[in-house]
């Protein structure tokens, strides 16, 4: 019986901790089924995780003093500071600091052998970011913020990741080559796809006019839409990327 009341006390705390990660985790969920050649490591995968945790913490640093720096330069009032604002601070700093950790954790590891990985790990990096960003916002702003954010921010940044996991593998295919020059534009592709994708879902929720938001839907639509298609495309067409004399599948 004394049991009980510690265990009520923690439930309201549980709710809320089920609520902000459950989205993320039914979405990592269906990414891994989508790898069917062959399955990663999962300490490789818990470790990507970690790796986007530690990229939400060092964005809230970087984007913190990026903010501080646009204000210095831009007035907040300005219709121009939101869209500086979602471009080169949060989207800029958050899909940096994903491709960083991404990159450093899995561009040597022997277990980056398919095309297909590149989308896998790029998306438990972004879902470990977006998990732990969530956990915040339930935290601070409560179960209202759950339903939205499960059904928009969850899905947009693995969308990002979709889209930045797909050049991923093709750099990674390119270097296997011995063709550094289309790896680095691969690379600088994939980030700048996400980027322009991120910048623009955060200028639409940032601005907060009719307008924007009715954009803002349609942009939703278009983009999970889109990183739907090539999730599904990516995963039926996988390749090894040894090296080898074939060119990569066509974006």
């Amino acid at each position: 019986m004394f049991f009980v009341f510690p265990a009520l006390a923690l439930l309201p705390s549980l709710v809320y901790l089920a609520a902000a990660l459950l989205p993320a985790a039914l979405l990592l969920r269906y990414v891994y089924r989508r790898d069917t050649v062959e399955k990663e490591p999962a300490g490789l995968l818990v470790s990507l995780l970690l790796m986007g945790c530690l990229s939400a913490l060092c964005s809230a640093v970087l984007e913190g003093i990026g903010e501080y720096l646009l204000g210095v330069f831009v007035s907040s009032a300005s219709p121009l500071y939101t869209i500086l604002l979602a471009f080169l601070v949060v989207a800029a700093v958050e899909e940096g600091t994903k491709l960083l950790f991404l990159k450093l954790r899995s561009w040597n590891h022997p277990a980056f052998n398919y095309r297909f990985d590149g989308i896998v790990y790029a998306v438990f990096v972004s879902l470990g970011f977006a998990a732990l960003e969530n956990v915040q916002y339930v935290v601070n702003y409560g179960l209202s913020v759950a339903l939205p954010r499960a059904l928009l921010a969850i899905p947009g940044h693995m969308s990002f990741a979709v889209f930045m996991g797909a050049f991923y593998g093709r750099a990674r295919l390119f270097a296997n080559r011995g063709r550094g020059d289309e790896a680095r534009r691969s690379l600088r592709a994939g980030y700048l796809l996400a980027l322009l994708a991120h910048g623009f879902y955060d200028a639409c929720a940032m601005s907060g006019t009719v307008w924007a938001s009715l954009v803002f839907l349609v942009f939703i639509v278009l983009l999970f839409s889109a990183a739907y298609r090539t999730l599904r495309r990516e995963s039926f067409t996988d390749a090894p990327i040894v090296p080898d004399d074939e060119p990569p599948f066509p974006l």
